[in-house]
């Protein structure tokens, strides 16, 4: 039986890929980033002053990077978020998910984050449910 090729694939292949790219298309919804975690204090200055009652009970928050800020309108935006990939395998905890609100920003945090630069930084609570906490950064799936 032969197979016919294209650069290297069989057209087996070349139609795995096809189904896969399909389902993945329809499958993932959201913006790709990167999250990193901080600890307390925390005081959402940038968005709340230091009314600490605009935190969700839950403690699932998080301090907006500069990408998503948007010259505060980001103040208060829920995000439903997860762990899709970080340098240290297995530090995804794997199809979990969860829905964090922006009280801060992270330029004027009182707490530092683990890795400057990231899309958010996810409070302890949020980090550890999606991932390794021993881990600076991750790679994350957002979605408002």
């Amino acid at each position: 039986m032969s197979s016919v090729t294209l650069r290297g694939l069989s057209s087996s292949s070349f139609f795995i890929i096809f189904i896969l790219s399909i389902h993945l298309s329809f499958t993932c919804h959201g913006d790709v980033g990167t999250a990193a975690r901080y600890s307390p204090p925390y005081i959402p200055s940038a968005c709340y002053g230091s009314d600490a009652t605009e935190f969700p009970s839950s403690n699932l928050f998080a301090a907006a990077g500069d990408g998503i800020w948007d010259n505060g309108a980001a103040c208060g935006r829920e995000y439903i978020v997860r762990c899709i990939s970080a340098e240290e395998p297995r530090t995804c905890i794997p199809d979990q998910s969860i829905q964090i609100k922006i009280v801060d920003y992270v330029a004027s945090a009182v707490s530092l984050p683990s890795t400057n630069g990231t899309t958010m930084v996810l409070s302890d609570m949020a980090f550890g449910t999606i991932a390794n906490i021993s881990v600076t950064f991750i790679n994350i799936e957002f979605q408002q």
